[in-house]
């Protein structure tokens, strides 16, 4: 479809021959474990339909002279540690030359974990952060295993990124390994897969990408990846608005499913150029409530108006999308700084109620206001440092109660003006 093109052309830009995507791709995906080794390990999620799939991979790889040595499986939602040391143990014992993940992106996450764990031990806490498994590979001359991943819904993207998010479930946070060693360096994602994912994960996913987007572009303003990112972010936007509403409706629109793909697919292009910021650094403290997508896209309007003085451009380029989905002014393209920040903000709650999602934390069943201590206390923690870092109004830990409690509070009740705006130079 043609109208497709640009989606499909930049995702062949970011990731070349080593991706394999579309309709009926699955039967192919032995053609990327060419050169990966001879003896594999398959890590799988399991739903309905899903035993079909995994044969046909399995067949598939045989067809390629690999051997399956060994299934293990997968990962619950949001990456619990207990699921990643069963495979990481799995993988020990197994021993492959490399592995096959199958999963969405808990269990992608959870199998790029447990290999860091398999081949350099110690505790997974040693490489939450950024670059820190590629120093301890560098110090101690140690490679990771080859991983061919194979995506099963439209979301996080875990098949194509170097994050690895996972969730301590005993106290209801997420920490993250970010590190460009963890990229796997084979992927393929069959469309097909995609259309036994409920509403509720359709839903989460494509909005797990557009926060990927809107995140980075915010953050992109002024790098030498700016313009790059300003088409990544177009397309993913005007996929998401445009197509979500007709998956929801029609959960086997053939059209929709795959600008779904392509639009998340492109969220990972994002978050590969750049890093995602506030948005998703509160998601990590909201685990226990809410699944990661639903938390980014609740939380991004609220973060929208603390940084609008720093990108008006991102915020027309965003409200032009909206008004274009119907959710905001035409008139957004003429705003700046807060004012145009309101809008889009007011754009993004008015999209997620057309799609069902509530719009403010105190909808959420099992809120509460130690969720909000929880993430101003978790903002501050070191290995989370990053997602600060990369806000375009960066914080310190010192000003993380002042500015970022405002935004939890308005997140909490919808009201936008209790939000405090940094001294910023404001874009024209």
């Amino acid at each position: 479809m043609a109208e497709f093109d640009k989606a499909r052309q930049l995702i062949r830009q970011f990731k070349g021959d080593s991706y394999l995507s579309g309709y009926g791709v699955l039967p192919r995906v032995g053609e990327l474990a060419v050169g990966l080794g001879r003896r594999a390990v398959l890590v799988r999620d399991t739903f309905p339909g899903s035993d079909e799939y995994a044969a046909t991979i399995r067949r598939s790889l045989e067809g390629a002279g690999v051997e399956v040595i060994g299934v293990l499986d997968g990962a619950a939602p949001n990456a619990p540690r207990e699921d990643l040391f069963r495979i990481a143990d799995g993988l020990k014992e197994l021993a492959p030359d490399f592995y096959v993940s199958f999963g969405g992106g808990s269990t992608i996450d959870a199998a790029k974990a447990a290999d860091v764990l398999r081949v350099l031990g110690g505790s997974i806490d040693d490489y939450f952060g950024t670059g820190l498994v590629t120093e301890a590979l560098r110090a101690t001359g140690k490679r990771l295993t080859p991983h061919l991943a194979i995506q099963t819904a439209s979301s996080s993207a875990a098949h194509l990124t170097k994050y690895s998010n996972i969730t301590d479930i005993h106290t209801g946070q997420k920490k993250l390994i970010v590190d460009e060693a963890i990229v796997p360096p084979r992927a393929a994602y069959d469309y097909e897969v995609s259309f036994g994912s409920p509403a509720s994960l359709t839903a989460d996913g494509a909005l797990d990408g557009f926060s990927h987007s809107l995140e980075v572009l915010y953050g992109a303003v002024g790098k030498p990846y700016y313009e790059l990112m300003q088409e990544v972010a177009r397309e993913t936007f005007r996929l998401v608005l445009a197509y979500l509403p007709r998956v929801l409706d029609n959960p086997r629109d053939r059209e929709g499913r795959e600008a779904l793909a392509l639009a998340t697919d492109l969220g990972g292009y994002a978050i590969m150029l750049g890093g995602t910021n506030g948005a998703h650094l509160t998601s990590f403290s909201l685990v226990d409530i809410l699944s990661h997508g639903r938390a980014c896209i609740m939380m991004n309007p609220y973060y929208t108006v603390f940084y609008a003085p720093a990108v008006t451009e991102p915020l027309r380029l965003a409200g032009a999308t909206l008004a274009e989905a119907g959710t905001a002014p035409a008139s957004v393209v003429e705003l700046s700084g807060r004012e145009a920040g309101l809008v889009v903000a007011d754009g993004i709650r008015a999209f997620e109620k057309r799609v069902r999602i509530p719009t403010t934390l105190a909808e959420v069943p099992g809120f509460t206001d130690a969720h909000i201590e929880r993430a101003l206390t978790a903002a501050k923690n070191p290995q989370l440092r990053m997602k600060l870092q990369n806000m375009p109004v960066p914080l310190t830990p010192e000003l993380v109660d002042e500015y970022m409690g405002p935004v939890l509070v308005a997140a909490k009740t919808g009201d936008l003006s209790i939000i405090k705006n940094l001294a910023v130079a404001q874009q024209a």
